[in-house]
């Protein structure tokens, strides 16, 4: 079974029912989830659907990706379900290599690497920040040769029988969904698995005004994930906050030492170090010297107000 929220995604849509309709194995059924959209997105499925009766439309009336995924999954007849995400290209062996690593690595959870790719040359700066410890610190489905146990996994494919043991994906999470039950899952037993094998790609935020919303999100709610699963608090969750607090007591610390400047003078090396030297052309390594800080005090922000928030 394969579920996939959608809200105004013309753009993309056919080329993900295109992907859906021509990947093995041909037994499979799609659940879209639509979020109230305003575009050609209903019309260009219902025109597949007319010829596919394994496309299925639901409503998503409050919007969110958390109530989509827990609206399709009890309809859900298959041994296992795969999420997909409109705005990213998929292999078309990408339901054979997910099934084949279910088989192979014996876990509950399975899925690949966040491949981000880009179309400009901003997209390509941050497809290369999210994927360097600098930018992500040890978040290993960043990092697409990593193959193995871990903590999450891009998207993912989830055994059914998983639901019925810890339940649906927490609906307070409008980001951080999938990380919250992936370490729901990790802390009641469930292995989970990823695989390189699994090939996607992922167009990143296209502006700074973009990136640092989502990021700011991604750390609002990330205090709520780590307070319900305490055993996931890691090392790179902490890092932008303290960061941004450092930042905020700046001009005080110079004030009473010039040696509280050093960790600045350590990060602006390493942030010349990871935007420079790399492959990438001299305009996306440009934008890597605002990129950067952009995911760490976007993500501190967010962070720290969500600490705060009840």
């Amino acid at each position: 079974s394969v579920v996939c929220p959608v809200y105004n995604e013309e753009k993309y849509i056919e080329k993900l029912l295109l992907f859906y309709k021509n990947a093995v194995p041909a037994d499979k059924e799609l659940f879209l989830i639509d979020g109230g959209s305003t575009d050609r997105t209903r019309e260009i499925i219902m025109q597949h659907s007319l010829h596919d009766a394994s496309i299925v439309v639901l409503d998503n009336p409050k919007k969110f990706v958390p109530f989509a995924l827990n609206s399709a999954i009890p309809h859900c007849k298959g041994e296992y379900i795969v999420r997909l995400d409109a705005h990213t290209l998929y292999a078309p062996d990408y339901f054979e290599k997910i099934l084949l690593t279910f088989k192979v690595s014996g876990a509950d959870i399975v899925g690949g690497p966040m491949r981000a790719i880009g179309r400009s040359d901003f997209q390509c700066a941050v497809a290369h920040a999210t994927s360097t410890p600098f930018g992500v610190g040890n978040s290993q489905f960043h990092f697409e040769n990593y193959k193995g146990y871990t903590d999450s996994v891009y998207l993912g494919a989830w055994k059914k029988d998983i639901f019925k043991s810890i339940g649906l994906f927490d609906e307070q999470m409008i980001r951080n969904q999938d990380d919250e039950f992936h370490y729901r899952a990790k802390s009641a037993g469930f292995k989970i698995y990823q695989d390189p094998a699994i090939v996607s790609h992922y167009f990143p935020r296209d502006s700074l005004k973009t990136l640092a919303r989502q990021y700011f999100e991604y750390g609002l709610y990330k205090p709520l994930v780590l307070k319900k699963i305490k055993s996931e608090i890691k090392l790179r969750h902490i890092i932008p906050v303290v960061f941004v607090l450092y930042c905020l007591a700046l001009p005080m610390g110079l004030l009473i030492t010039p040696l509280y400047g050093i960790p600045l003078v350590a990060y602006s090396v390493l942030l010349l170090g990871f935007s420079f030297f790399n492959k990438l052309n001299w305009m996306a390594r440009i934008h890597c010297l605002l990129i950067y800080p952009t995911l760490h005090v976007a993500y501190g922000l967010g962070f720290l107000k969500g600490l705060l928030k009840k």
